[in-house]
């Protein structure tokens, strides 16, 4: 599989990561607890850990393990947030962040069917999928608007760090082709 480097929709601009970005992505969510409340990494203390996370980034590219898009808005070319995407075979999943000032205005559905729709298009790739916290309803929205099905609830499946010790549970929702 070898993604474009660019992907544009209507009102974003998604785009490789560059070392550059790290004091735009730790400002704009990665320091946010109410952002990362969800995830499966706690808010960064430091910028240091954002140029860490983008240096993982760059080899993900390279080894084909994952590839991850800095979303911008087209209009004034504003960091939003991140998408990335993970290869498996004849599957492939994503994981998405955005800026909490952001949310509700389907940027971030915008920028998932944009990948989904890559991927799918993909002749290797038969299944797109993605899970989120069974208490995190806007992200359930945004796989929804991105075109994929709620298949079910995956019992204590993942760890939310900030949100709970223990493993959550987890809706999986996937778009097949």
């Amino acid at each position: 599989m070898i993604p474009p480097h660019t992907l544009t929709t209507r009102r974003l601009h998604l785009r490789r990561p560059a070392a550059e970005d790290a004091a735009s992505i730790f400002a704009a969510y990665a320091q946010d607890p109410e952002v990362t409340r969800y995830l499966t990494w706690q808010p960064h203390a430091s910028i240091d850990r954002t140029r860490d996370f983008l240096r993982r980034c760059a080899q993900g590219w390279q080894q084909g393990t994952e590839f991850s898009w800095v979303i911008t808005l087209r209009e004034g070319d504003a960091l939003a947030g991140m998408i990335a995407l993970r290869p498996e075979g004849h599957r492939a999943n994503i994981g998405y962040v955005l800026a909490r000032p952001l949310w509700g205005q389907g940027l971030m559905a915008e920028a998932a069917r944009a990948v989904v729709d890559w991927a799918l298009a993909q002749p290797e790739v038969h299944r797109v999928w993605a899970v989120c916290d069974v208490d995190n309803t806007g992200s359930a929205r945004v796989l929804e608007k991105a075109g994929m099905v709620r298949e079910g609830v995956l019992r204590r499946w993942m760890l939310h760090p900030n949100a709970s010790d223990g493993p959550r549970d987890c809706f999986c929702y996937a778009r097949v082709r």
